[in-house]
């Protein structure tokens, strides 16, 4: 194996500091792909439990929940009293020598410490500041505090999902929450990259609905420029035909037809060239205005056989499709383990899913395991906490 560049082993932000007042899910993504990727990540909890996400489910390491772990990884831990004069203190000075801040904090709170980013900019210059709402930093409703769930109905995104006789249904992931979390780095690496030009920082605002109205970008904009009103497809999509999941002899198969020269190739496979010269199937479409009819002579086709003897069917002609496999069944497919996501915790006996990209081949490792609360009080010179008693399953 090659040699590895001290910088990529380091970090590809080695060197940068960021302040993360999370709670949750969107602020801690953010400050979990930060440390991912290099930077040192001080994660500021209350010292009367830190962040909620620590109880976020049954005890799972140290007495912390799963979820704490999982986004919490590579960060240190200072336990600050932000209401008392020595906290504010004490944080003023780990911002003054911070390159990024990113917090999630219900709207309001900021303002009320005078931590908000035009206030804290203006201290300290330098600062890029991050800021994740719910709802965003501008309207009528900034400064309500919002949930996943909550946003993924407020937003339209829940009415998009599901199958034509589906209630609304809300995606099984947080998109919003880490989604936004993203979007909050993406910010702050911008404004890093021009801050090497001007010298000053600036606040990045990135927000739940904003994410979710973009991520429905496509129905959105089908509506405002075309009148057209989302229609649900459940595996479906609203562009091409046959795209979307089919019952073959033994179970559910996607296939994926996007354009007419895939289509050939599935009539050919299917000994239908007959559909090639069908007025109604010609293009696509053509097969968008009579999917109904196409689909009821496809399906039963699909019935006769197994999925894998069409997965090998149409793979062998490149007509792309694929069973629709459970969690352990997509973790137990070559391809999955060859990607090697599932990266060791130093120090711990778990693993966790690693961040989907990589440098020069090597994807970032992990540095250290989520930190115990108020465990780096002392590197900073803050008082330490009194500890519980661990809880290891």
């Amino acid at each position: 194996m090659s040699e590895i560049d001290p910088v990529q082993r380091e970090g590809v932000l080695s060197g940068i500091r960021v302040l993360e007042l999370g709670q949750v899910l969107a602020g801690p993504f953010a400050g979990a792909i930060f440390a991912d990727l290099g930077a040192e990540v001080l994660k500021i909890e209350r010292i009367d439990g830190g962040d909620d996400a620590r109880n976020m489910g049954t005890a799972f390491r140290h007495g912390d929940a799963l979820n704490f772990h999982i986004f919490n990884r590579g960060k240190k831990s200072l336990a600050l009293d932000l209401k008392s004069e020595a906290g504010r203190a004490a944080f003023e000075s780990l911002a003054s020598g911070a390159d990024i801040l990113v917090h999630n904090l219900r709207p309001g709170v900021p303002q009320a410490m005078g931590i908000d980013g035009p206030a804290l900019c203006a201290r300290h210059p330098r600062l890029i500041y991050c800021e994740i709402s719910a709802f965003g930093h501008t309207g009528p409703m900034r400064e309500r505090p919002g949930y996943e769930p909550l946003i993924q109905a407020f937003s339209g995104l829940s009415s998009t999902n599901g199958g034509p006789d589906d209630p609304p249904i809300r995606i099984g992931a947080s998109v919003c929450d880490q989604g936004t979390g993203m979007w909050a780095v993406i910010g702050a690496l911008a404004l890093l990259q021009q801050r090497q030009r001007t010298g000053r920082g600036g606040v990045v605002s990135a927000s739940l609905l904003e994410t979710a109205l973009v991520w429905n970008g496509q129905k959105v904009d089908a509506f405002v420029n075309q009148g057209l009103l989302p229609v649900r497809h459940a595996s479906g999509h609203p562009g091409f035909v046959p795209y979307e999941a089919f019952e073959a002899q033994d179970g559910p198969l996607l296939i994926c037809c996007g354009n007419d020269r895939l289509f050939a190739k599935l009539a050919s496979v299917l000994g239908k060239p007959e559909w090639l010269s069908d007025a109604r199937y010609a293009s696509n479409r053509d097969r968008l205005q009579h999917k109904a009819a196409l689909l009821a002579e496809l399906c039963p086709l699909l019935r006769a056989e197994s999925r894998q003897v069409w997965i090998e069917r149409f793979e062998s002609v490149g007509v792309p499709c694929s069973p629709i496999h459970t969690v352990p069944e997509a973790l137990a497919q070559p391809q999955v383990q060859a990607l090697d996501l599932r990266l060791p915790v130093p120090g711990e006996d778990f693993h966790l899913t690693g961040l989907p990209l990589s440098f020069d081949g090597v994807r970032p490792a992990y540095r250290s395991a989520a930190p115990r609360l108020g465990q780096h009080n002392a590197e900073f010179k803050l008082p330490a906490l009194a500890t519980a008693p661990e809880t290891r399953p």
